[in-house]
């Protein structure tokens, strides 16, 4: 009857729908952030392996480079050293002329003491040929080694470069997942947030403004004594008519909402802080609460809502909503909340 009376009226509170969907928002946002954390995560540790390796291909040129210094230092050493030896070689040289000049124009008996003289002269310029030969043949080996010292520096520069851009594409591969979560998430979040507005407005009319039934913030909240007796975790006949209504509108909702949207509705259960007497069958408030939530979610399941979109919770006395310690405080801390979220 008061969901006919709805069609006619045709009039609808939006401000729970305006809750729901600012409540979503939130949620969604910090479940954005959750999953661009994680993959950010996984990026970073890529990079930072990228980073260890920039670092060590860093040191090895570096490396490279004082080796590279320090053989271009021993090539000008070894540089001036054939300077030296080629300008003692054309002293020599010098000398044997002028000497080979004053042998030719000595008398003949003097020509056996200039020719031991030009001997000996030619002698010094054999070895000051040889260690010059010496000297450009290390000259030559230190040019190949130079050489290739530069062509690793160039190999290691390049794999530098390729490096260094790779780790470019993996900043821009982060910031276009973001943006594209950013999208996805808020397209999922609008179209959830509608489904419950249009889920708690059907829910309020079928349900009517009642005393103990509250709407606080994106949930539902009726006291327990709409479903249970007090003590007890077993629905009461006027709690079942509650809960018909209730499976009535989850099973038309499901119609509507598309299957790649992974809803589920909440259920849960929540006690005063008064002790449990000493014939209760449980244990503590925790278990009470917990079993009047499986109570609530195995009645919606023999209506036919399909197990995987309900979730049963108990949280005792520990989340109240009234911090006081009247018997009106405790009435409403007594109460069975109902959320519908994404899973």
């Amino acid at each position: 009857m008061a969901l006919a009376r709805y069609r006619r009226d045709g009039g609808m509170n939006y401000w729970p729908g305006f809750v729901d969907a600012l409540s979503t928002l939130i949620l969604s946002i910090i479940f954005l952030l959750t999953v661009f954390m994680v993959a950010q995560f996984f990026l970073s540790q890529e990079i930072s392996g990228k980073d260890t390796a920039l670092q060590s291909l860093n040191a090895k040129i570096l490396q490279l480079s004082q080796l590279l210094s320090l053989e271009q230092t021993g090539k000008t050493t070894l540089q001036d050293e054939i300077a030296q030896l080629r300008a003692s070689l054309t002293a020599v040289q010098g000398e044997r002329d002028r000497l080979r000049g004053a042998a030719s124009a000595a008398p003949t008996d003097n020509q056996g003491g200039g020719g031991a003289d030009a001997n000996a002269v030619n002698a010094k310029i054999d070895l000051e040929k040889a260690a010059t030969a010496r000297a450009i043949a290390q000259i030559e080996n230190l040019n190949e080694q130079i050489k290739a010292l530069r062509t690793q520096i160039g190999a290691l520069e390049q794999a530098l470069g390729a490096s260094e851009q790779k780790q470019k594409d993996s900043q821009l591969r982060i910031a276009d997942l973001g943006q594209r979560l950013n999208v996805a998430l808020a397209q999922r979040v609008q179209e959830l947030s509608r489904y419950r507005s249009d889920f708690f407005g059907k829910l309020r009319d079928i349900l009517g403004n009642r005393p103990d039934i509250r709407v606080v913030g994106d949930r539902f909240v009726f006291q327990s004594e709409v479903f249970f007796d007090s003590g007890q975790a077993a629905l009461r006949p006027e709690g079942k008519a509650e809960l018909d209504q209730l499976a009535a509108a989850l099973l038309d909702l499901e119609k509507q909402i598309p299957s790649e949207i992974n809803w589920v509705l909440r259920v849960d259960g929540h006690t005063d802080t008064r002790p449990l007497g000493p014939t209760s069958p449980f244990k503590s408030n925790w278990e009470l609460s917990a079993a009047r939530a499986i109570s609530v979610v195995q009645y919606l399941i023999g209506k036919g809502v399909p197990p995987q979109r309900l979730v049963a919770a108990g949280f005792g006395e520990f989340q109240p909503i009234d911090p006081g310690t009247t018997d009106e405080a405790y009435s409403r801390n007594r109460r069975i909340e109902l959320k519908l979220t994404e899973r």
